[in-house]
């Protein structure tokens, strides 16, 4: 293999790293990172690199973007790792006014940025409870089908909340083909 000719967005086994996927190209390294060792920057000359070809590849070009994507998606599901989520514009600053049906009790305001900051926990705490379901060594395929249900439909829940959100990718996405 001429490891002197690989791009970013390459996969790669380490006999010593595992697999990981290159993010960055210099002069005579790469910044590579690895599932469960974080980034590190690897001469490119290290035997112990393997390029992983996939079958069946399609010939689309990943850009940079795709390729962060990918990363973080991957950072998330082995690390633990969750990326911050702006509030829309038209939200900072602002409150939320919840005012019950009886006017003879008190109304109550919540700053918009408290709440959103609850919903966010609240997905990064089911992304993790995701991938403990996943990871888990007991239960059956099935059951672990079962309970990615759940949470599809919990995610689907919530897009009421989407609104929030700055970013189109932060939101909550349930289960497409039901109406949850």
């Amino acid at each position: 293999m001429d490891q002197l000719t690989l791009g970013v967005g390459t996969r790669l086994q380490h006999t010593q790293f595992g697999p990981g996927v290159i993010v960055g190209v210099r002069y005579a390294t790469y910044l590579i990172s690895f599932l469960n060792m974080g980034i590190k920057e690897i001469e490119k000359t290290d035997t112990a690199l393997d390029e992983i070809i996939p079958e069946n590849v399609t010939p689309e070009i990943e850009t940079v973007s795709d390729v962060e994507k990918s990363l973080l998606k991957i950072l998330r599901l082995w690390g633990g790792i969750t990326e911050p989520s702006d509030l829309g514009d038209r939200w900072k600053g602002g409150t939320m006014l919840l005012q019950p049906a009886d006017k003879t009790q008190k109304a109550k305001e919540v700053p918009i940025d408290v709440f959103f900051h609850k919903i966010v926990m609240l997905r990064d705490r089911l992304r993790v409870m995701e991938q403990q379901i996943n990871a888990h060594k007991i239960m059956s395929d099935e059951e672990k089908v079962n309970l990615q249900q759940y949470i599809t439909r919990i995610y689907g829940t919530l897009t009421t909340f989407n609104v929030l959100f700055k970013n189109k990718e932060d939101w909550f996405v349930g289960d497409k083909s039901n109406n949850d």
